[in-house]
């Protein structure tokens, strides 16, 4: 079908670069890697690293990210476009608004000690109804009222900064750390204000369930000073260390920018059975995101490329999203501008987030539920042949592999919302990889899949990273940055071997079966498993 064209543009302005392209880049002139054998030869996991360095360096030129909103993101649909356009494709690329937020407060003990405490982990600004003040205070810290620790109190039975008179002998441009209690958020920080305060710390009263962030809401009108809320423990850290130099930010960007989404699909193969498969292009702000998600975009980008001369019964529709961090929101939008009649004519859809990460393991979307993390009725029938495709390619590299969680946390997320099955490749975040899982796949047991998810560290070069664990993970595997060379070129693989499977074939996924002359037409996707030998 026709790639819907509901607001969306095409690059003009790297047009003559492209053409340029095609005539200085002959390996762009690929041949027909009509099967899976062909086709993996031909996605290669150097192809995929000379992506990411194309990545890194346009972070590094535009402030050290790729995040959407911003000129990182930008110039990486640009680089995804040109080379697109470079291997013979017709990329369109789809404006979207998005809410865009840009959190710089920042919360910091300067001398004695010096400590810098980290915003969203430490410490959140306020978010008071009546508005939320921005503004730099340095001063004196000064506790107000504290009971440290509170772990054997009452619960919500502080008093600290509730009264005028707590703040008798307050000095003028102080910095008031007051604690969670009997009143609102807003009457602490008032009260702070009128005598004298530069700046509001509450801390969370410390008792069980009181102990981490929570937003400080409620009418504050009239309050000008920067205000924050900490953690119980970072409460009794500074308050260790009374008449310590604080200094208090509150900065923040909130307005409507623009983020992009690229297509480009397949000019052979019935569009009315059409094959997606997609990643998010753009990183969180703190870094490059080379791992999340440059390892997904890079691999897909390289599997377009060498599949343009593949005539397959299905046609392929590829896709990069932005803003996935911000919430999936450019494959909400996709598909939220899709009519009833397009959606039908989505066979499935593929999703790639993470694929290469340092102290991998190879996940699968669980789409037979089989680990039964998912609610009933929440996996779209034809998910689980999907699962046993990718099944089928790890078993023919003697790879093990395990269930992750089909929870539509990611780009699949509004594609089974409206019924269309899915499935696709993780290979972990935050999480913690257990004993058995370094039995199977090697690395660190106890220490994040990837321990620099969403930091300044998922870089290509290994800056930023923990010396100590790095070297651990060295010792297993080969390492680029932040990039597990083996888990990237296994996975560059599997998401090549699945694209042409079952865009040959998709009839055990939804049960139609398009004639064609593409290798192998009109067996199942069972008989793919010998495929993968060949």
């Amino acid at each position: 079908m026709p790639i819907p064209n509901r607001r969306i543009w095409s690059v003009a302005t790297i047009a003559a670069l492209a053409a340029v392209a095609v005539a200085a880049s002959p390996a762009y002139a690929a041949p027909n890697n009509n099967t899976v054998k062909k086709l993996t030869n031909a996605v290669t996991a150097e192809g995929v690293l000379d992506h990411l360095e194309a990545l890194q360096d346009i972070a590094d030129a535009n402030g050290g990210d790729r995040a959407a909103g911003r000129d990182g993101y930008a110039a990486s649909v640009d680089y995804v476009v040109e080379e697109l356009e470079a291997a013979g494709y017709a990329p369109e690329v789809q404006e979207f608004e998005f809410p865009y937020f840009e959190e710089n407060s920042e919360l910091i003990r300067v001398t004695p000690q010096p400590r810098t405490f980290v915003n969203g982990i430490d410490f959140l600004r306020n978010t008071f109804d009546s508005g939320t003040p921005e503004g730099t205070a340095t001063g004196v810290l000064v506790p107000v009222g504290l009971v440290v620790p509170a772990a054997g109190l009452p619960a919500n039975s502080n008093t600290s900064g509730c009264e005028a008179s707590d703040f008798i002998g307050f000095p003028v441009g102080g910095i008031a750390l007051m604690q969670r209690g009997t009143c609102g958020f807003a009457v602490k920080a008032l009260n702070a204000q009128a005598a004298g305060a530069a700046g509001v710390i509450i801390m969370n009263e410390g008792q069980p369930g009181r102990t981490g962030l929570i937003n400080m809401i409620g009418d504050a009108t009239g309050l000008t000073v920067p205000a924050v809320f900490v953690t119980s423990a970072a409460g009794e850290n500074l308050a260790a260390t009374p008449g310590a130099t604080v200094t208090v930010k509150v900065d923040f960007t909130a307005e409507t920018r623009e983020a992009y989404n690229v297509i480009a699909e397949t000019t052979s193969g019935n569009s009315a059975n059409t094959v997606m498969a997609g990643a998010h292009l753009d990183s969180v702000q703190d870094g490059a995101g080379i791992n999340d998600n440059g390892s997904g975009s890079a691999a897909l980008l390289e599997t377009a490329i060498q599949m343009k001369k593949v005539k397959t019964n299905s046609a392929v529709r590829f896709a990069w999203w932005g803003a996935e961090e911000e919430g999936l929101l450019g494959s909400e939008h996709y598909v939220g501008e899709l009519t009833d009649d397009e959606i039908a004519q989505i066979a499935l859809y593929l999703n790639f987030d993470m694929i290469a990460s340092p102290n991998y393991m190879f996940g699968i979307y669980d789409g037979d539920n089989s680990s039964g993390t998912a609610a009933p009725g929440f996996i779209p029938p034809g998910s689980a042949e999907i699962e046993d495709v990718f099944e089928a390619f790890y078993d023919s590299r003697g790879e093990p592999y395990q269930d992750t969680e089909f929870s539509g946390r990611s780009d699949y997320g509004p594609f089974i919302a409206v019924g269309i099955p899915a499935g696709g490749l993780f290979t972990g975040a935050e999480g913690v990889k257990t004993a058995d899982e370094a039995a199977l796949y090697g690395g660190v047991p106890g220490a994040a899949y990837d321990p620099c998810y969403h930091a300044f560290c998922d870089n290509l070069r290994g800056d930023g990273q923990n010396v100590a664990l790095y070297n651990q993970l060295r010792a297993d595997y080969e390492l680029v940055g932040n990039i597990n060379v083996h888990a990237l070129d296994v996975n560059a693989d599997a998401l090549a071997a699945a694209v042409i499977t079952l865009a040959t074939d998709s009839s055990t996924v939804n049960g139609v079966r398009v004639p064609g002359k593409s290798h192998d037409a009109g067996k199942s996707a069972d008989a793919f498993k010998n495929r993968f030998d060949s």
